[in-house]
């Protein structure tokens, strides 16, 4: 499958990052994996296959269409 480079929010190449599948329109999210014992206790219906990762919040508010931007 066929990744698009949406944006990122790091310099020099690091994470966080996010791309789009473009055959699905899926989001692949690149970031720091959580590791917190605490945090992964909190995390509800998680299957063995998944993962989870952390990004700031500016990167969501940066890429992430709007409601408007949905409609087209």
């Amino acid at each position: 499958m066929t990744l698009r480079f949406i944006g990122t929010t790091s310099e020099h190449g690091n994470c966080p990052t996010l791309y789009e599948v473009v055959e699905t329109g899926e989001i692949l999210v690149q970031g720091e994996r959580e590791t917190d014992p605490e945090h992964l206790a909190q995390l509800r219906d998680v299957k063995d296959s998944e993962t989870f990762v952390r990004v700031p919040r500016e990167l969501l508010l940066r890429f992430a269409p709007t409601a408007e931007q949905t409609k087209e």
